[in-house]
């Protein structure tokens, strides 16, 4: 599941195969630049913006990608077999003389001018991996609608840019409240250290191949994906249901005796247990 760390890795991954290499091969495979022609422009970097790929080109071109929920950027050398899915699933083809990047699944790809950037990602909040973090931006985000449920402000990118719906579920159980409650309400204490916990979580695990939030060996998550287990820390059932992020409804995860605050209102959907693996909440960007 993309996060703002999945991405970071995946951006690393791009930049370390093609920047300050020239583009031998280009394929845009949408079919508003489907004509459109790379080849011989240098790749001069390539950025993560919270959720958002950049990769910044000679000549002052961008290509703008978002991985959302199933996009993935594979890099393989020249005559690897290709392993991300199947073709028709192909939305981007970069190559160099010795690396291809392809990109599977992309829901967002478009091809901007550098200067214009922020028509893409100029509406995010402060980014939690990016040097334009401001912790005291970003709690001042996430309190200007004080009667949004903590979750909901959490996933909203505006607020600050990088958490997805794992860190909102963990983020939640850290400090000890349920995602439904009203972000005005989260005791004063806890919302000051709200910004430097999400940093440090999505910091500490920016270079890991799975993600952990527990910094125990034999549990990566305390409650994200783990209903119905047992709590790790008072034995008490994970639960979970669906909550809204503005646009859709995802699963969340709390204990609720390790978590005050508001539960799902009457009528919501509770979430099938599922008991996933040590990894399979973790990165799907290659």
């Amino acid at each position: 599941m993309p996060e703002g760390d999945t991405v970071w890795q995946a951006a690393r991954r791009l930049h370390i195969a093609l920047a300050g290499k020239v583009l031998t091969r280009s394929d845009l495979r949408v079919p508003k630049y489907a004509t459109a022609d790379l080849t011989g422009r240098a790749v001069l970097d390539v950025t993560p913006r919270g959720k958002h790929l950049l990769t910044r080109l000679e000549g002052g071109l961008t290509l703008h990608s978002h991985l959302r929920m199933d996009g993935s950027w594979k890099v393989y050398a020249n005559g690897q077999r290709w392993s991300g899915g199947p073709t028709h699933q192909i939305r981007a083809i970069l190559g160099t003389a010795d690396r291809t990047a392809v990109g599977y699944r992309l829901p967002v790809l478009e091809l901007l001018r550098t200067a214009d950037e922020d028509r893409a990602v100029g509406h995010l909040g402060p980014d939690l991996l990016g040097p334009d973090w401001n912790p005291d931006k970003a709690l001042e985000n996430l309190l200007r609608d004080p009667a949004r449920p903590l979750g909901e402000a959490l996933l909203d990118q505006r607020n600050l840019a990088g958490i997805g719906n794992v860190y909102k579920s963990e983020l939640c159980f850290l400090l000890g409240v349920t995602p439904w409650l009203p972000i005005g309400a989260l005791p004063a204490d806890r919302a000051v250290q709200l910004p430097a916990l999400a940093k440090k979580l999505l910091e500490a695990n920016r270079e890991r191949p799975a993600r952990n939030t527990t910094t125990r060996r034999d549990q990566n998550l305390f409650v994200y994906g783990r209903a119905p287990r047992p709590c790790l820390r008072c034995g008490t059932r994970i639960q979970s249901a669906d909550q809204g992020d503005g646009s859709r409804e995802r699963p969340t995860y709390w204990c609720p005796r390790c978590q005050s605050g508001p539960t799902p209102p009457p009528g919501s959907t509770p979430r099938p247990g599922t008991a996933q693996s040590r990894t399979s909440p973790r990165r799907t960007a290659n």
